[in-house]
């Protein structure tokens, strides 16, 4: 049993707090296209990236994705 990110909750998460990419890219530095590239899938936040936007945001890091169980591993 194991647990691999899923889809990127990103977007819901700035919604609820009533914030914008813009804004996350100024309160953590992160530039605003490896912003974008989360919130489309492209690319899985490192553990550190994670913990720096939960932080701006206000949430835990498992709050940023869904975590479907993979039974394989």
């Amino acid at each position: 049993m194991g647990y691999k990110p899923g889809r990127c909750l990103l977007s819901q998460r700035l919604k609820e707090i009533n914030k914008n990419q813009q804004w996350l890219c100024e309160k953590t530095g992160i530039n605003k296209t490896q912003i974008s590239d989360y919130v489309n899938n492209r690319k899985v936040m490192t553990i550190g990236t994670a913990k720096t936007i939960a932080a701006a945001i206000g949430c835990h890091i498992d709050d940023l994705y869904e975590f479907p169980l993979d039974s394989k591993a």
